[in-house]
């Protein structure tokens, strides 16, 4: 999964870049300090790993990870080459989800390509250089779909009458993930590459003094009413804050995540949030060499998700022997939950669901 950090100049991007991926990506107090995309690997905290590995001791522990990817700010006019437009849009182009950052603080001292903070203004700035820069993709296509549907062909037909629609409903200043999908447009649209068709998450950057506020700013309510009628999420977080987080150890995190009166950091509510957007999920294999976490789509059948340990493991699938993380960690090993039958041996069909531990058979 790679998810690509995006918003306007000095809105907190690249600072909760370095939080959540330790990084050092370079941070200033002016705009379009990030020129290229700083990438950074982030390990996905699953505290059912943790347990396996002390139940099973293997040599190694591989957790699930994420690439973050920090891209540099977009400014009005980025689909026209304003500021560093099209190397930013070059660089969305290649992300699975888009975490949108909004400043949703107001500070004299920290500058604002724009002069102040307002968060409405702020997405629809973003929003509208992807739909523009959607159009311009979207009017090459429409040329070139027209041309092939003289021929009478009636599958381009389709494809023509949906990139008509497409296109109308992106001039009405509305995202591509917002356009109403029937059924037969899926194929079509999975084509396009759409910059406003991918997932986002908007990041509400707060000050410090207002995290553990009993009420959210204006500005954060705003946010919520653009992710509302978007069916979008919204994580609430201090860029400022995640930075002293990413500083401590362990032990230290806990008490000063309980000062703050948080559960739990940033960084985990944008890595769960981000695989409930992707519609993710992790299965979870065991043994004396190494117990690892594997992510795959939800729906994902067993064959195809031991693909994603090896092609092999998919081309020459028996069977999956399967058997859910509570169960096991109730008993304490396999031949436990093997002796109880909590062990079951799926096939084909099966579709992985998370938190299983499999032990796939195959042969090739």
């Amino acid at each position: 999964m790679k998810l690509g950090i995006v918003g306007l100049p000095n809105v907190g991007k690249s600072t909760l870049f370095n939080a959540i991926t330790r990084a050092g990506a370079a941070t200033a107090n002016y705009p379009f300090c990030t020129i290229e995309p700083n990438v950074g690997v982030v390990t996905v905290p699953d505290k059912r790993l943790d347990r396996l590995v002390e139940l099973f001791h293997p040599r190694k522990r591989v957790p699930a990870v994420i690439d973050f990817v920090d891209i540099a700010g977009l400014v009005k006019g980025a689909s026209k080459g304003e500021g560093l437009g099209n190397k930013f849009l070059a660089n969305i182009r290649e992300v699975d989800a888009i975490i949108h950052v909004v400043r949703c603080f107001d500070d004299d001292h920290v500058v604002h390509v724009n002069g102040r903070a307002d968060p409405l203004r702020d997405i629809e700035t973003v929003n509208l250089e992807l739909i523009l820069a959607d159009m311009e993709h979207m009017e090459r296509r429409l040329d070139k779909t027209r041309k092939m549907a003289k021929g009478g062909d009636k599958k381009i037909q389709a494809e023509l009458n949906f990139e008509e629609r497409l296109y109308d409903h992106l001039a009405q200043g509305r995202s591509a993930r917002m356009f109403d999908m029937k059924k037969d447009d899926r194929p079509f649209i999975r084509n396009l590459s759409l910059l406003s068709a991918k997932p986002v998450l908007y990041v509400a950057n707060i000050a410090e003094d207002a995290l553990n506020g009993s009420k959210e700013s204006e500005h954060t309510q705003a946010v919520r009413r653009i992710a509302e009628a978007e069916a979008a999420e919204v994580v609430q977080i201090s860029a400022r804050i995640e930075e002293e987080i990413a500083g401590l150890d362990e032990e230290e995190r806990r008490p000063f995540l309980d000062e703050l009166g948080l559960s739990q950091s940033g960084l985990d509510k944008i890595i769960h949030a981000g695989y409930r957007l992707l519609g993710l999920i992790s299965f979870l294999t065991i043994g004396s060499d190494e117990v690892r976490a594997w992510t795959i789509r939800r729906g994902t059948r067993a064959p195809q998700a031991a693909g994603k340990i090896h092609s092999d493991f998919e081309r020459g699938f028996i069977r999956a022997e399967v058997v859910t993380f509570t169960d096991l960690d109730g008993c304490g090993s396999i031949a436990a939950a093997r002796d109880k039958g909590l062990i079951r041996s799926e096939g084909k069909d099966y579709v992985i669901q998370d938190g299983d531990v499999v032990l796939f058979r195959f042969n090739v």
